[in-house]
């Protein structure tokens, strides 16, 4: 017994040339206007048009279904050319490319233009992609920004792109956003494709043609793909490559390890930014504004990143075009990370030496750090004095002064009349630290106790002494 696709295709061909030869018969009525009538010239143009519709529809229900009996048999009516350009759902927007530059609608759009073979590769359909390409299909037009390749690499469909690759699809064609087949593997799915772009030459250095001028590398770390990142660094990538804004890989990946919509960090990302440092990315290089991957890390407050950086020898004391240094930006934006342990933070950087406030100028970490405690006292820790000013009490709110009033009160205590010998003692022990290394690496190669080790790198207690 037939399969029933098989026995489908040819019956709804046959519906279709009914309805073609009943909606002729009306144009040929329509056409010879009685007495006393006017003849309908818009009839028939309307017919053709709804006739043509009804044949992309079903053209395109084939397509996405993988049907090359249903498929041929409509091409055979000989009213579909086979790179018609057929209107195609498409949330995702694997088949648009826009240049960078142009309007775009503020609203997600839902559909885009394609041919059926970009139909075919975004669908997977390898039955219907090899009937279009037998037929002489087109293998690198753009009805709307992108070849084939381009979207079977965004999709993530590895069959496909060999399809297009043994059919002679230009491996090095760029969409209309300026980027090759490479730049639109962007998902650990898309990792097979990726090798096969590879595997046929592909460039794992090119530059974008858009402004940013990005490498595949960005690409793989902004998207937080350590799958891609780890392929191209074996096929030579170079791993400090520059964009336009003078930003490396790892400045890239840093920065879009935090997802301030979500208020989380990525996994991902981090894992990216510790296969770059493995393979020598500088921690230090700087962007146009002078911001190192430091900065990025401590304005997203991630401790973790924070931590893989220092360790990799990224410079705490840095300064970017305004003279802030990564310090600079933790203190600007700790209040604002719900997800963060900023009093980790200000340690980590504290602890590898990075320049402390001038002590007259405290009163600002009062002023935006007064709901977290743990941060005041890290701070406050670094000097072995603080002397109040006026400035102090009004920069804490008298509602936040009651609900840490037991903190505040060890404060302004503390400030008012010398420090413990304890305290003392630890500052004198940093500052000997700092000069041979950093504190971080000496407290921890000394034989002190947890404890006594944890309070000479700052641990919060909750009070002062």
């Amino acid at each position: 017994m037939p399969p029933h696709g098989a026995m489908l295709g040819p019956l709804l061909a046959s519906l279709l040339w009914l309805l073609a030869l009943v909606l002729w018969r009306v144009w040929g009525a329509a056409a010879e206007p009685g007495p006393g009538t006017v003849p309908c010239v818009s009839c028939r143009p309307r017919a053709m048009a709804e006739l043509r519709r009804q044949l992309q529809r079903h053209f395109l229900e084939a397509l996405q279904a993988d049907e090359p009996l249903q498929a041929e048999q409509l091409l055979s009516t000989g009213r579909l050319d086979i790179d018609t350009v057929l209107e195609v759902d498409d949330p995702s927007m694997h088949l648009a490319s826009y240049k960078q530059g142009y309007w775009l609608p503020e609203h997600k759009l839902e559909k885009s233009w394609a041919m059926a073979l970009h139909v075919c590769v975004l669908y997977n359909s390898l039955q219907c992609a090899t009937l279009l390409i037998q037929r002489g299909a087109a293998l690198n037009r753009m009805p709307n920004g992108k070849t084939p390749l381009h979207v079977a690499c965004e999709a993530s469909n590895p069959q496909s792109v060999q399809l297009l690759l043994q059919s002679g699809a230009k491996l090095r064609a760029r969409s209309l956003s300026g980027h090759t087949a490479l730049h639109h593997c962007v998902s650990a799915q898309a990792e097979a494709c990726a090798r096969l772009l590879l595997t046929h030459g592909a460039d794992v250095n090119a530059v974008s043609s858009s402004h940013d001028e990005v490498t595949p590398l960005h690409t793989a770390a902004r998207f937080g793909v350590p799958e891609l990142v780890a392929l191209y660094l074996q096929h030579g990538a170079r791993v400090d490559a520059l964009d336009s804004s003078l930003e490396t890989p790892l400045m890239t990946a840093v920065f879009w390890a935090y997802d301030s919509r979500e208020q989380s960090y990525s996994p991902q990302h981090q894992q990216v930014c510790r296969l770059l440092l493995e393979h020598g990315a500088d921690p230090n290089a700087r962007e146009e504004d002078h911001k190192t991957a430091l900065h990025k890390a401590a304005w997203s407050c991630d401790q973790k990143l924070l931590q893989m950086l220092l360790e990799a020898g990224a410079d705490p004391r840095a300064l970017d075009l305004n003279l802030c240094s990564p310090l600079h930006y933790l203190l600007e934006v700790s209040s604002v990370r719900p997800g963060s342990t900023p009093e980790a933070c200000f340690q980590l950087l504290l602890n590898y030496s990075a320049p402390c406030l001038h002590p007259a100028q405290f009163h600002k970490v009062l002023l935006v750090c007064h709901e977290q405690p743990l941060v005041v006292e890290v701070m406050a820790n670094c000097y072995d004095r603080l002397r109040p000013n006026s400035k102090w009490s009004s920069s804490v709110p008298h509602c936040c002064y009651q609900r840490h009033r037991t903190f505040f009160d060890s404060l302004f205590w503390a400030s008012c009349s010398p420090r413990s010998l304890m305290h003392l003692s630890r500052c004198a022990l940093r500052t000997a630290l700092s000069r041979g290394g950093g504190c971080e690496r000496g407290a921890r190669s000394l034989p002190l106790p947890p404890s006594l080790q944890a309070y000479v790198l700052l641990q919060p207690q909750g009070l002062l002494d």
